[in-house]
């Protein structure tokens, strides 16, 4: 396949984070606030010139439509990008002769998920689904499900699942021979912040979680603990998520893994460094696209909603909650 035909679902930043890397554009449209959502100044950095993107490109897409439930924001799109993708009035006309539809959701809940995902699935469209895959497990594996009967491959990804910079931390664990307890500051405690605090854990101490405990918040933890239950392969101790922390430096999380031997802690991955898991993430869509077969596992994908309909479960109910019981 020389081209990926790429139809966009919701025109949010974070579609704009994707389309950026994706397809050519206007740094100059992009710049303007109302238009570009901020979608530029992390990308372009470069001092002595403005009109330089700071990230490799990954070739072999076209950007061809775009949907926005605000159809300002889907025209803005077909502005700064020099395919000058069609603005459909539906989202179900999006994965109309198209490869790839990608649903963007930057800072949103997943509970739409399932309804904008199924008319493409059922087309046999590949499709990526920013993160959360869902709000609840239900719809996750509605999804999954979904996907399998049509035989269409899906793929859902925090960008903290992917981002090189936490890999290179995670690389560091030999220092402490095997860390018994893991912590992650940061994403919030808000369904879009959880799930990468969640996808951020997976990447840096495996999946596998046995049950979780809740405290603090209203409908939703300011702080959870992960356990494995006993599995030797993961922290004795569990991983603890703590999305209660207020202002941060460019949406910066931060992890730190402890062990007998003592203590690392990670830098900051923040809006800088994020721009890098996009890249990987776009490669494996490609990878998806090119193959039909999805490039990250179905059961990871769930156990992260899983792992958060647990987690609102524990906070409601007061008591720590088995994944098995969602």
């Amino acid at each position: 396949m020389d081209t990926i035909r790429v139809g966009i679902i919701r025109c949010d930043l974070h579609a704009i984070y994707y389309a950026n890397l994706m397809q050519e554009h206007d740094p100059d449209i992009l710049r303007e606030p109302e238009v570009g959502l901020g979608g530029y100044y992390y990308f372009y950095s470069h001092y002595h010139d403005p009109r330089k993107n700071w990230f490799p490109m990954v070739p072999g897409f076209e950007i061809v439509k775009v949907w926005d439930k605000d159809r300002r924001l889907a025209e803005n799109m077909n502005r700064i990008y020099t395919s000058r993708p069609k603005v459909c009035d539906s989202f179900e006309e999006v994965s109309d002769d198209v490869d790839l539809v990608l649903i963007a959701d930057c800072d949103l809940e997943g509970h739409d998920k399932l309804e904008l995902a199924t008319p493409g699935i059922q087309k046999g469209v590949p499709t990526f689904i920013d993160k959360p895959l869902a709000y609840d497990v239900k719809d996750a594996r509605a999804l999954v499900a979904l996907a399998e009967k049509h035989n269409t491959p899906i793929m859902s990804l925090s960008i903290l699942r992917e981002l090189p910079q936490a890999t290179q931390f995670r690389n560091r664990f030999p220092e402490l021979n095997q860390p018994i307890l893991g912590i992650i500051k940061g994403g919030s405690y808000t369904m879009n912040g959880l799930i990468h605090a969640i996808s951020l854990g997976q990447h840096l101490f495996g999946a596998g979680v046995d049950s979780v405990e809740s405290m603090g918040g209203g409908d939703m933890p300011f702080v959870v603990h992960l356990d494995f239950g006993g599995n030797p392969d993961r922290p004795q101790k569990g991983v603890v998520l703590n999305g209660n922390v207020g202002a941060t430096y460019h949406c910066a999380m931060y992890a730190s893994a402890y062990s007998d031997l003592g203590a690392i802690h990670s830098d900051h991955f923040s809006d800088y460094e994020f721009p890098w898991g996009v890249v990987k993430i776009i490669e494996k869509i490609k990878k998806m696209v090119e193959t039909r077969e999805p490039q990250a596992s179905y059961d990871e994908m769930v156990e992260g909603i899983a792992i958060a309909t647990a987690a609102r479960l524990s906070l409601a109910e007061r008591r720590r909650v088995s994944l098995k019981e969602v």
